[in-house]
């Protein structure tokens, strides 16, 4: 077991709220190329609670990244429905939809996807002028979340300066930038060393410990062990 998996997070099973936050119903996905479908997802409906720490986990090319991508409005669906709470997201223009995503969901991918050009402070900030965040208020709230991720001696340094860990928190600060209750991460941890993990993990679980509903896409099974839900997804359903 790695030392992520060894660890107790403070995660406590039995405290989950039972407002769902996330709802996906009959969801579908099929993506066509040439004379070829390929159906990623087939009628998935599940429910995740506000405030709950949830992993979606399967073999890689089953619908996972798919599912997650549908449920943060990245992507629609080919029929069926996702609700964040309460807000049906196929019923959105693209203007709506960019809105939800820029101030109710923050994402985190497993390549980071920062802005190689620009400091950590102004990653984060980028996120906020999306949202039209106040340009006098960016500044001293990316510095604010820098430093609750750890890193507020690194405001000025850009991403080739910065080790794996150290980006992928500056990409959890974005993710918080407009106060999101909902977190949406894509093997967060996979591109990084053990030590690194370790780092990051106990910044998330510590985000979930203040309230925040975190979904995971993971192959590592130590981090499913320690949520309250996991959601299996095989061939593009749900298999339990």
């Amino acid at each position: 077991m790695s030392e992520a998996g060894a660890r107790d997070w403070g995660i406590v099973k039995g405290e989950i709220m039972t407002e769902t936050i996330i709802k996906t119903e009959n969801l579908h996905k099929t993506y066509t190329s040439g004379a070829v479908k390929t159906h990623a997802l087939r009628g998935v409906s599940l429910e995740i609670p506000r405030g709950s720490f949830t992993c979606i986990v399967g073999p890689s090319g089953h619908g996972k990244s798919t599912l997650m991508h549908l449920i943060g409005g990245l992507d629609r669906p080919s029929d069926g429905t996702v609700h964040i709470d309460g807000t049906e997201l196929s019923g959105l223009g693209n203007r709506e939809l960019a809105a939800v995503r820029a101030k109710r969901i923050g994402f985190v991918f497993q390549f980071f996807n920062l802005l190689q050009s620009l400091t950590a402070q102004e990653n984060v900030e980028v996120a906020m002028m999306l949202a039209g965040v106040p340009e006098k208020d960016q500044a001293e709230r990316a510095r604010a979340l820098l430093a609750q991720v750890g890193l507020a001696e690194k405001c000025a340094a850009r991403p080739s300066e910065l080790s794996g860990g150290q980006q992928q928190r500056v990409a959890i600060a974005r993710a918080l930038a407009n106060s999101p209750d909902i977190l949406l991460m894509d093997e967060p941890t996979g591109n990084l060393d053990s030590a690194a993990e370790a780092e990051v993990l106990e910044l998330l679980f510590s985000l979930h410990r203040q309230g925040k509903t975190i979904v995971i896409v993971t192959h590592n099974n130590d981090i499913a062990r320690q949520a309250q839900q996991v959601i299996r997804v095989s061939d593009g359903v749900i298999s339990d």
